[in-house]
Order: structure tokens, then sequence, then C-alpha cells
């Protein structure tokens, strides 16, 4: 998991840095203001927020809006900053900051993190227009030279993408090109 630590003293930053990979994570990139955070986050897929309530350039909230929800959040502040942070899907903790708290919290979203990982992976892709229409060409054409039944055509494209390690709609294409290739 992609982690971005976001503090404006860089020295509270490099602390909780310091704290996070002596517990075996990785810090992707430590931020002084959330300019420089939106930018290491788009260099990134996804992953995990570390910040204080106020940075130099934005307020938490704004952070959050830019960047979820591929980004989970641990908000870090005094006792009334964080009472007032209403959003369910960030975690807030309290100054002064222990460390097993932090490793605590940073663990459960981690958790939840690949959690919802595992879910994406679950649901099936969506194909776009183009690929459905790839696909269905592609099974015309192998049922007509091939005299085969639908069932029959779409399990050899299905075989050809697993062979070849591609999409569906991209095997379609390929054996779309080859085959009109060939009547040329």
């Amino acid at each position: 998991m992609n982690i971005i630590i976001v503090f404006p003293k860089i020295e509270q930053a490099k602390s909780v840095r310091s704290i996070l990979i002596k517990s075996g994570y990785s810090v992707d990139a430590v931020c002084c203001t959330g300019a420089q955070a939106l930018r290491a986050a788009n260099d990134l897929d996804s992953g995990m927020i570390i910040c204080t309530c106020r940075l130099p350039d934005m307020v938490y909230q704004e952070l959050y809006e830019y960047l979820a929800p591929r980004y989970e959040m641990l908000l870090i502040g005094s006792g009334n900053q964080v009472e007032e942070c209403t959003q369910a899907q960030i975690t807030t903790l309290c100054t002064p900051l222990k460390v097993h708290e932090l490793l605590e919290a940073v663990a459960g979203i981690a958790s939840r993190y690949a959690a919802k990982r595992k879910q994406r992976r679950k649901q099936p892709k969506s194909r776009s227009a183009e690929e459905n229409r790839a696909i269905a060409q592609a099974k015309l054409l192998l049922m007509e030279r091939e005299h085969l039944e639908e069932a029959q055509a779409h399990r050899y494209l299905q075989k050809r993408s697993m062979e070849n390690g591609t999409g569906l709609g991209e095997t379609a294409r390929m054996i779309l090109s080859l085959l009109q290739n060939h009547e040329k």
C-alpha cells in the first residue's frame, strides 16, 4: 500500500515516517503541503494519506475530496480538531500521538484497503461497447469459417485469451485482424 505523510513541519512528518519504516511499512512520500501531497498521489495509484487537520495551503477536507475514494485518510490532530471531522470514512487520532495507536490505526486502514482491493478484483470488469462488438464479430467469423457453434466460438476466444495473457476484447481484435488479413 502506498503511504503519503503530510505535515506542515517536515520534522513531524519524518518522525511519523521513521516509526512506520521501523514497523515494516514503506512510505512513498513525505510532504509539507497539500499540493505536494496531490502531486505525489497522482504519481501513485491509491493508498493512504496521513495528515494533520490544517496544512499551509488547504485543510484536510479539501485534500480528502481531491483523493477519495482512491485514498484512505488518517487524520491526526488535537481533540477539538478531530472532533470536527464528521466523515465516517476518515480515521482520526488525537495528539499527543502514541506509537502503538498510530501503528494500530495504520494496520486497520491497511486491512480495510486490502479487503477493498480484493473485492474490486472479484467484480467482473466491464467491457466497452467497442470490445463487445469485436468479440461478437470474432465469434461470427469463427462460426462462419470454422463451422463452430456460438458457445464453441466463445470458448475458443477464452482459451486463446488465457494462453496469450490478454483480455477477451484484445484477443478478439487480434483474431479479427488475422482472419481479415488472411482473406486478402
